[in-house]
């Protein structure tokens, strides 16, 4: 089942479980995969994750702000709606796996330097897109090329 047949019936659901706060987070869901059908990239599984993951950050960032100026209330609405977006991500690696996949692709490129830290990340940010937070593939992509 893809991501945007999931959502419309998780949709359905909320709707007859008059759960307005999910409803609200499935509603920016579909909104976000409508956007990438109509936009230049095109909709893929892949696109979708990436998309979801920076509504999940966004929402994230939103409640730490909220957080900041005691406003506790907007902040837990936002923190909900990240929890109901991420359902519909894959499960994020772990910092080991991630650490196995980028010494793979060292090894793959042959790439020893941190130089070159450039050329190892786009192949990784491209490999491990939706499955791990790119600032933290670079922590480890620099920590691999300088030990």
């Amino acid at each position: 089942m893809t991501i945007e047949e999931r959502v419309n019936t998780e949709i359905k659901t909320a709707m007859l479980a008059r759960q307005s706060a999910r409803l609200e987070a499935l509603r920016a869901v579909k909104a976000a995969v409508l956007y990438l059908k109509t936009s230049p990239e095109g909709y893929s599984e892949q696109t979708a994750q990436v998309a979801l993951q920076k509504e999940v950050k966004k929402r994230n960032e939103s409640a730490s702000i909220y957080t900041q100026q005691n406003r506790q209330d907007l902040a837990d609405i936002e923190l909900a709606q990240a929890l109901v977006i991420s359902e519909f991500l894959p499960k994020p690696l772990t910092e080991d796996e991630i650490r196995i996949e980028l010494q793979q692709i060292i090894n793959e490129t042959g790439i020893k330097q941190a130089s070159e830290l450039g050329k190892v990340m786009g192949i990784a940010s491209k490999k491990l897109a939706g499955k791990a937070d790119n600032r933290k593939i670079s922590e480890l992509l620099k920590s691999l090329l300088t030990s």
